[in-house]
């Protein structure tokens, strides 16, 4: 099998566990593909070079050609795997060397175990909607979609003002610092934060929720992943502020907005043994009684 490896960065104190990896694969007889900069950075910070088949750099290296994506990192490492696969269809799993790691959802600790349930195929691959942009003008060039989620926010400190259609049909004006349009993985992201549901990740919606809202009764709305939401700013900012995940520019007033499920989804990798249950009970506490 032929897997790539995606990373950025990583900390001294992890670095036992990244040659464990290394090792691990080339035991168990995988191909192994390694992102160019990442190899750049262990062999300038810790002088460290795998064993790999090849390096690759971006999307035009992938398609089609690798079994699945190990990412190593935390969410946001995970998120920019999006940009790499987009619509090859290569399952990613994540390997967490962060701190929370909803998405990068393998501990240091479990790595062995994981590469062995790649190996004997222990795996299930759920596929998890994507957000599309379409603008009047190009803002991520080729890359504008979202494995968690848009937004949309002020860039000055007034509040901003946000006109929302859904399939053609006045929603709402919203008065907010923002508002985000989340997918279901994105739903245990920033929209959590600011009071929106946690919905499955098989559910086909997405979840839009306003950021600070002036009126307390304009509450996140759950509407069905067809449906097609377009989005006016308008008020006394020349400017405002949008991110796709965690990508992010500044845009003017006059542009249009419109937002619709991808037309491809992104495979992740999920061990037999895990499943979104136990990751929200890990990584939110659920259960846990903080009186002892």
């Amino acid at each position: 099998m032929k897997v790539a490896v995606y990373s950025r960065t990583f900390n001294q104190d992890f670095l036992p566990h990244i040659k464990d990896f290394f090792r691990w694969l080339n035991e168990y007889g995988f191909e192994v593909f390694v992102f160019h900069e990442f190899l750049e950075f262990m062999a300038g910070q810790f002088q460290y070079r795998p064993s790999f088949v090849s390096s690759f750099n971006g999307y035009q290296d992938m398609a089609g050609d690798m079994d699945f994506v190990v990412s190593i990192g935390g969410d946001g490492t995970f998120l920019d795997t999006v940009s790499l696969v987009r619509d090859t269809g290569i399952p990613v799993i994540g390997i967490n060397s962060g701190k929370l790691g909803f998405l990068a959802s393998i501990a240091r600790d479990d790595i062995h175990q994981a590469i062995e349930a790649l190996y004997h195929g222990q795996y299930t691959i759920e596929e998890r909607t994507l957000l599309k942009m379409h603008t009047d003008a190009p803002v991520f060039n080729h890359c504008s979609y979202a494995l968690n989620d848009f937004t949309i926010q002020k860039k000055e400190s007034e509040m901003i003002t946000i006109h929302v259609d859904l399939n053609g049909a006045f929603l709402n004006t919203y008065w907010a610092d923002g508002l985000i349009i989340a997918t279901p993985t994105g739903s245990t992201a920033y929209s959590l934060s600011v009071g929106g549901p946690i919905v499955l990740p098989n559910s086909r919606s997405f979840i839009i929720s306003p950021i600070s809202p002036h009126n307390l009764t304009v509450r996140p709305i759950v509407v069905p992943d067809d449906s097609r939401i377009t989005l006016r700013p308008a008020g006394r900012s020349s400017k405002y502020l949008i991110s796709m995940d965690h990508r992010s520019r500044v845009i003017e007033q006059t542009m249009s907005i419109e937002m619709v499920r991808a037309g491809f989804t992104m495979k992740v990798l999920r061990l037999n043994h895990t499943s979104f249950y136990s990751t929200l009970r890990s990584k939110l506490m659920w259960g846990v009684d903080k009186r002892n």
